[in-house]
């Protein structure tokens, strides 16, 4: 058909048409409706069916995790086993409360036993308390040979329990003995009431902070 006769054609009488332009004709209805129902519809379809299928894969993969776990079972339970015997074992370097006293006395006779003079050894009263463990700094200053100085130190470092001396400075006295000013520190666990009781406080501190912030928030609120 030519250019002329298309126009030709009374839209009204779409029946009386030739074949080829009542085909172009339902070819582009059709296309119209594919179009139309592919943003009213489908697309908001295609979308759900795209997120199914990303939580498909997510479920698939959290599937085969959990499944490797259920068959390394036996194993995990072992490995923990071993990090609880690690975790006794390294628990029982730390001293409880009532085995300080007798903790502090080690330290001292280590530097009697090597012909140490003592004119300072003061625990501090204030422990740094921490979520499971208690640090006890010790001030200490001390005087002898450079041998028997080092001989001490070793022997801190091999006590059953856990020393470290931090802060160490070292100098000469007026008879060219050798003079450590250091601070041991030991450590302690706490018994089931302290951890509880620095749980509580820690739980209070977040409480407290939170309420702190809420309020700051209200009154930025109210002067707008």
């Amino acid at each position: 058909m030519t250019l002329d006769e298309l126009k030709r054609l009374n839209p009204r009488e779409i029946g009386t048409w030739p074949v080829l332009p009542k085909v172009g004709v339902l070819l582009l209805l059709l296309i119209l409706i594919l179009v139309g129902g592919y943003f009213l519809d489908w697309s908001a379809q295609w979308n759900k069916l795209n997120a199914a299928r990303g939580k498909e894969s997510e479920l698939r993969k959290e599937f085969v995790g959990k499944k490797a776990q259920a068959i390394n079972l036996d194993a995990y339970k072992k490995q923990l086993e071993d990090v609880q015997q690690s975790f006794g074992a390294l628990l029982k370097q730390l001293p409880n409360k009532s085995e300080m006293e007798a903790l502090l006395s080690d330290i001292n006779q280590a530097g009697l036993g090597r012909g140490l003079q003592f004119e300072l050894f003061k625990p501090t009263t204030q422990e740094v308390m921490t979520e499971f463990y208690a640090e006890q700094p010790i001030a200490v200053k001390l005087t002898g040979s450079y041998h028997d100085v080092g001989a001490f130190t070793s022997d801190v470092s091999q006590l059953s329990r856990i020393v470290t001396l931090d802060n160490v400075a070292l100098s000469l006295d007026k008879e060219g003995r050798l003079v450590m000013d250091a601070t041991a520190r030991t450590f302690r666990y706490l018994d089931e009431e302290e951890v509880s009781a620095q749980k509580k406080a820690a739980r209070d501190a977040k409480d407290k902070d939170k309420g702190g912030k809420g309020k700051k928030m209200a009154k930025k609120g109210g002067k707008k």
